[in-house]
């Protein structure tokens, strides 16, 4: 539901030297987190083996971001605010589409419940929950009253100096990401005050040169639609918006191939002929299926369909082509629809495609295949080569989805053995295609994946996971904890290159660096420390919970709803945290809108009466707006 659970500006001729040079050199992929910056999908680097890093070059270059501080340098002159929508002139499309593929027709068809038959809760039991509950929303309304005061309107709350960032456009992305959390948090006051203000939003001129359309998909457009959905059509002006979002964006998609431009020059785009970029996040690219669709849906414009519906069916065409068949690589060429890269994860960057194929099955009521077919054909190698077991000193019977590259001609796959926070996600999305396509043998799977993310929550000084980890992975199906090679792993994979005393053995040298870096038992290495109020995790264990009624997924949803408090709180909000192993983590001043859309309304929710964001009447994308299913007679 990155970062691997969010991507800046990327200019389509320097970054296809970058690549040529990676590419001619045999250098594999870094995928760092694209976003500490902007991003709500970051992303994983594959170790050739366990001794040896190879060296990456670095991602696409950052968008700078527009810091408005209540310190600091002095910002930019920023235009006067709109007074009312200004939508340009719709001009001549440059490659038109000819025929139009339609919405699939028919009556829904009839698709298996994921939601557990929840019995009646015992009079201790709804205390608990209801004060769990209270708690919870009592952190949403300080964020957000923090948003109002300091940011109002603006994109990102600085949330530990005050002040804004302009990160998505400019036009307010956590205000239109919080829509339906308001709604569903029973806010309707704030509710109806947000409403009021994305009226005057001018959606034809964003505030940045270039225009990631994803994110802008999946909060703006997604924000809209998900809080017309919840409050059951009774404000017309968030549907309106979204059709004003969806046609703006809809111009990324005029290519010869009609592949969208997923790092776009919206402002040239009228006059000047474009093509997709030829080394695009595949994420970016094929996670645009749920806004479109369901903006197609509610307008009636079948056009909305037909730009996601050509993506589809290319990445379709080429599923089983590439060199890990099943699986499409973290690049893709967009301008050739090709799939040539040899890196493969369900983390960074890749995310959200994997996850939106049981979603669209859904969302289309069943009426297609296709996006089952998908889905089924992806399992196999992600079951084989995407998931393993680590070894823990608790002999945990967990999983962690991690990534591979694949070396020569298709000859050799070299696992990374790294955990995201983004891939968190997973058992959530297994969970769904188990329940969704009568695969019960899935099911264990999903829980051990779920099982997975919440050891790593527990096992860290703050009770809090780490963005980007290593662990040890299992010998044999025992998999008893083996000290000394967990320690060997350890000295292995540092990169730390001071201060190590000579002459240790193997062992030796992996306790040193593991009491001198704060590493705990069962991981290897801890790449990006940070907590940046990340959803992915809660994410999926609201899902199982909603999927199995074990209360022990709501204790542990509450543990880590605590441990995320007590370390990002501030006087205003809620702030990333720069350091989960140390005693005191400082802050990194940063509140992406995500923390308010996801994060916190996933934990609502878990607490909350099973009615609220049903998983049968809802579908969510990957920045958690539900959009109502169809649902079969």
């Amino acid at each position: 539901m990155f970062l691997p659970r969010r991507r800046s500006t990327v200019i389509a001729l320097a970054i296809c030297i970058a690549f040529s040079i990676w590419y001619f050199n045999h250098v594999q992929y870094n995928l760092r987190p694209l976003a500490p910056l902007l991003s709500s999908q970051d992303s994983l680097k594959q170790p050739q083996s366990p001794s040896e890093d190879i060296p990456a070059p670095k991602p696409p270059p950052q968008t700078p971001i527009q810091d408005h501080g209540a310190s600091g340098p002095v910002p930019p002159p920023q235009p006067a605010p709109p007074t009312g929508p200004k939508i340009k002139a719709q001009k001549p499309e440059h490659y038109p589409v000819q025929s139009i593929i339609p919405l699939p027709g028919g009556t829904p068809a009839k698709i298996s419940k994921i939601q557990h038959v929840f019995s009646i809760e015992t009079s201790d039991d709804r205390a608990e929950r209801e004060e769990r509950l209270a708690a919870v929303k009592k952190s949403f309304v300080h964020s957000w009253q923090g948003y109002k005061k300091h940011a109002w309107k603006q994109d990102e709350l600085r949330p530990v100096k005050g002040g804004f960032l302009t990160t998505f456009g400019g036009w307010g992305a956590t205000l239109v990401d919080s829509l339906d959390s308001l709604w569903l948090m029973d806010l309707k006051d704030d509710f109806e005050d947000a409403v009021k203000a994305v009226k005057d939003m001018d959606f034809s001129s964003p505030n940045m040169e270039d225009l990631n359309v994803f994110e802008t998909t999946i909060r703006y457009l997604g924000g809209f639609l998900g809080a017309y959905d919840v409050s059951n059509g009774q404000y017309p002006i968030l549907l309106s918006k979204a059709k004003e979002v969806g046609e703006f964006l809809y111009g990324a998609f005029d290519t010869p191939n009609r592949m969208p431009v997923t790092r776009w020059k919206w402002d040239s785009a009228p006059e000047t002929k474009q093509e997709a970029h030829p080394n695009a996040l595949v994420a970016e690219v094929g996670s645009l299926t749920l806004e479109f669709t369901r903006l197609a849906q509610l307008t009636g414009d079948p056009k909305f369909y037909d730009a996601v519906q050509r993506i589809t069916n290319v990445f379709d065409e080429h599923q089983k082509l590439t060199v890990l068949p099943g699986l499409w690589p973290v690049i893709m060429d967009a301008q050739r629809g090709q799939f040539d890269d040899v890196g493969f994860t369900l983390g960074g960057m890749a995310d959200s495609t994997y996850e939106y194929l049981p979603k669209q099955h859904m969302l289309l009521g069943g009426l297609t295949q296709q996006y089952r077919k998908m889905y089924e054909v992806t399992l196999a190698p992600i079951m084989k080569h995407i998931f393993f077991r680590p070894m823990t000193p608790d002999d945990a019977d967990i999983l962690v989805s991690s990534g591979v590259r694949v070396n020569g001609n298709a000859e050799t796959i070299v696992p990374d053995f790294e955990g995201q926070h983004l891939g968190c996600f997973t058992g959530g999305m297994i969970g769904i295609g188990a329940k969704i396509f009568d695969r019960s043998e899935d099911l264990k799977t999903a829980r051990r994946l779920v099982d997975g993310c919440i050891w790593a929550y527990n096992h860290t000084q703050t009770g809090i996971m780490p963005e980007i980890f290593n662990m040890v992975p299992c010998q044999d199906e025992q998999c008893k904890w083996d000290e000394d090679r967990w320690l060997k792993f350890v000295g292995i994979k540092t990169r730390r290159i001071e201060g190590i005393p000579e002459g240790l053995s193997d062992v030796e040298k992996g306790r040193w660096v593991a009491s001198a870096d704060r590493i705990p038992p069962g991981f290897s290495a801890i790449k990006d420390r940070r907590y940046i109020l990340r959803p992915e995790a809660i994410e999926s264990i609201f899902i199982f919970f909603r999927m199995t009624g074990e209360k022990k997924y709501q204790d542990a949803a509450w543990r880590m709803f605590t441990a995320i408090e007590n370390y990002t709180r501030t006087d205003i909000a809620n702030s990333a945290i720069d350091d989960v192993t140390a005693e005191t983590p400082g802050k990194d001043d940063r509140m992406e809108s995500f923390w308010l859309a996801e994060t916190l309304k996933y934990f609502y929710a878990i607490f909350s009466d099973p009615e609220v964001l049903n998983l049968d009447t809802y579908v969510l994308n990957t920045e958690a707006h539900p959009f109502k299913r169809p649902i079969a007679p």
